[in-house]
């Protein structure tokens, strides 16, 4: 064989071998992307789903076996932070609900005797202050023991079919005295046709009253109540509208947290106390609904209660 010969055969068995090396080295990286896709696909639905699963992806490969082990320590380590908070959430909001259950005795009694001694002493002014704050301190209770029930899961919320027109209209009614007191201009745009959601009555009232309460309060220099009452879907929507100060979008995320103050913001309900329109709120998811908030300082603030229309 000669020397030309061999030398042709080399580097046939060179170029066969790098070919066959390129191959392993696209197969072997093709391989891990396709076993990191599938870590990042399992890992992505356990996270969206919040679910209590581990990432399961079989593979020989050390250094992906080493990185499944670290990323199921996390997720264990995930799992047992959440739960540690849901418990300690639950037992915050039932101590709560409890706190306030509890003062609320010693308070109806004191209002009964404030009660008793304005009978006695009706011009007394001194004797009105204390009351009207006894009142307000009585009213905040109330809201807090509404809100620790609410969100412990204590409130029993009845779902029926309920005629929205008619609570839009009871509200409304319902204020209609400070509403003309205080000079508002009052548009009420409703289908004549009335609409039926799945709600709860009581609930829906509430909602509604923190709603208008909150405009009269905090939107008055706008001089402006519209409740515009409109379906898109399935589901059927409330703006409630003002044109006052409004509220800036920095700010616009935070209003229905609760006991969330601000000297410019309007989250407060009818005395001040940050209750309210989580109140609101958390009643609507109750029902199966939400609050919304969109605001231009000064133009046009909207909040808008959806809820889901009644099927037969």
């Amino acid at each position: 064989m000669s020397r030309d010969t061999v030398i042709f055969f080399l580097i046939i068995c060179i170029i066969v071998l790098s070919l066959v090396v390129i191959f392993q080295h696209i197969t072997f990286r093709r391989g891990i992307q396709e076993k990191l896709k599938q870590i990042t696909l399992n890992l992505s639905e356990i996270l969206d789903t919040d679910s209590d699963k581990k990432v399961m992806v079989f593979t020989d490969n050390k250094v992906l076996m080493d990185l499944l082990g670290q990323i199921n320590r996390l997720l264990l380590d995930r799992q047992r932070i959440t739960a540690n908070f849901r418990h300690s959430e639950t037992a915050s909001k039932k101590m709560l609900s409890n706190i306030s259950h509890d003062i609320k005795t010693p308070m109806t009694v004191i209002l009964g005797y404030l009660e008793i001694m304005r009978l006695h002493s009706p011009e007394d002014t001194a004797l009105i202050k204390v009351e009207k704050k006894a009142k307000q301190v009585m009213d905040l209770i109330n809201q807090f023991f509404t809100l620790a029930k609410l969100e412990a899961g204590d409130t029993d919320i009845t779902i029926s079919k309920v005629n929205i027109n008619e609570i839009c209209r009871e509200a409304v009614l319902d204020f209609y005295g400070i509403l003309t007191q205080n000079d508002f201009q009052v548009d009420i745009n409703m289908p004549e046709k009335d609409l039926f959601v799945q709600g709860n009555v009581d609930a829906l009232n509430r909602i509604l009253f923190n709603l208008i309460s909150n405009v009269i309060h905090y939107g008055k220099d706008g001089k402006y109540l519209g409740i515009a009452l409109y379906v898109c879907g399935n589901m059927a929507y409330i703006d409630v509208i003002d044109h006052g100060k409004g509220i800036e979008r920095a700010f616009a995320i935070s209003v229905f947290d609760r006991l969330y103050t601000m000297e410019d913001s309007r989250n407060r309900n009818i005395q001040g106390n940050g209750l309210g329109l989580t109140i609101a709120k958390n009643l609507a998811v109750q029902m199966g609904g939400d609050i919304y908030l969109e605001s231009k300082p000064n133009i046009k603030t909207i909040f808008t209660l959806q809820l889901k229309l009644f099927t037969y």
